[in-house]
């Protein structure tokens, strides 16, 4: 593992603050209103890199072994070995379609993989007529392959353009999948319960639909939905230490959101949003303003968009000075993002990793509470962050 040659000491930044500052947290209306207090004193990083040359890495997954698997959005996945030696590409991955923001996304190992060697992908899938939609798959990991290959969910319709896939996994505490995905940059669709486009759904570990999912019997609603209204959910997270579900979510112009899904419930988009249309700086016809009866205003929201994506949670790790906080990449603004948590709420923001310049694509955290991130780039890199006293 070779060190950068930096290690960075950053000034903590406050969480709400001006444009000279990182980019202000704002508490959305009817959320956690506590105003974020400063961030603690800082402490330097340690940045390594494990291993380099990834064609635009999409996400990480850590391994019981101290290796890695790392997929590459045009289709790829690798091993990576604990001392960081890149695998040829593995056979039996699924085709995927691989353009604009579409191809090999998620890969998370099962709850069960010490034992089933399971893990879960999602990646954009080809359809009809150059149509495509998020899908999700289960397979089992070999040396040099996936086999047993198995696709459990897809998004329906189908449709035209490259953008707004989503998507991360992750599992609950009940024996329950979650996938984020996106609007599929068609708007309307995201408040349309009969489609599958900006919605999170929740399906059993099998990929069947558990019977307590929301809209089960509803007729003209889809019965894996779990909540709808989302734009492009890109980074997704179990809170280890208490079970809750958060989700990262890309604004249009401004408006990247924090949420904390619950059933059922909608999420706005595009009728409440804090973004701008890109070309008019204005808000989009549908928009009707940042809150409305019966929808759900972001838990907390960023006026101008970092560009979320990965996230992952430190938690049990009392000599960390990172303990107890929320990591999220941030693709824009090219940085890691840290929030200081004490419970759900957020006491602090700080910006990590802003000397690097890089788009920072996943984020996860080890079992010794190192941080472990991805750059997108044609040459991506896999880092292990750690904090120098």
């Amino acid at each position: 593992m070779r060190a950068l040659a930096i290690a960075i000491c950053l000034a903590a930044l406050p969480a709400c603050g001006t444009e000279q500052a990182a980019t202000p947290l704002a508490a959305a209306p009817g959320a956690d209103a506590t105003a974020p207090a400063p961030a603690p004193a800082a402490v330097g990083v340690q940045v390594d890199i494990v291993a380099q040359g990834f064609e635009h890495p999409w996400a990480v997954a850590l391994l019981p072994d101290g290796g890695f698997l790392v997929t590459e959005r045009p289709g790829r996945l690798r091993r990576v070995s604990a001392g960081g030696e890149i695998s040829e590409p593995l056979a039996g991955v699924p085709a995927v379609w691989a353009h604009g923001q579409g191809g090999l996304l998620d890969v998370v190992p099962a709850p069960d993989f010490a034992q089933s060697r399971r893990v879960w992908l999602t990646y954009a899938e080809p359809g009809p007529g150059g149509t495509a939609g998020t899908a999700a798959a289960t397979a089992t990991l070999g040396d040099d392959a996936l086999a047993d290959l198995r696709v459990v969910y897809r998004q329906a319709p189908k449709v035209r353009g490259p953008n707004h896939f989503g998507s991360r996994v992750a599992f609950d505490r009940d024996g329950h999948v979650f996938i984020s995905q996106g609007d599929r940059n068609d708007k309307p669709l995201a408040q349309q319960l009969d489609k599958l486009q900006g919605k999170l759904v929740r399906l059993d570990l099998q990929g069947g639909i558990p019977a307590d999912n929301p809209f089960v019997g509803r007729e003209g609603a889809r019965p894996e939905i779990f909540s709808y209204g989302h734009r492009n959910m890109q980074g997704m997270a179990i809170d280890p230490l208490t079970g809750v579900l958060w989700a990262s979510e890309h604004g249009p112009r401004g408006g990247d959101e924090l949420n904390l899904p619950e059933a059922g419930k909608n999420y706005g988009w595009p009728v409440i949003s804090n973004g701008m249309d890109y070309g008019s700086n204005q808000p989009y016809p549908e928009t009707i303003g940042t809150d409305a009866p019966g929808m759900e205003s972001p838990y907390h929201v960023w006026a101008k968009s970092p560009g979320l994506s990965g996230m992952a949670f430190l938690r049990g790790q009392p000599d960390s000075p990172w303990n107890d906080s929320l990591f999220l990449g941030a693709l824009a603004d090219r940085d890691l993002i840290r929030l200081s948590l004490d419970g759900n709420r957020i006491a602090a923001e700080e910006r990590l990793l802003q000397d690097l310049g890089e788009r920072i694509r996943d984020v996860r955290v080890g079992g010794d509470g190192a941080v472990y991130v991805l750059t997108d780039a044609e040459d991506g890199k896999l880092l292990r962050i750690t904090p120098k006293r």
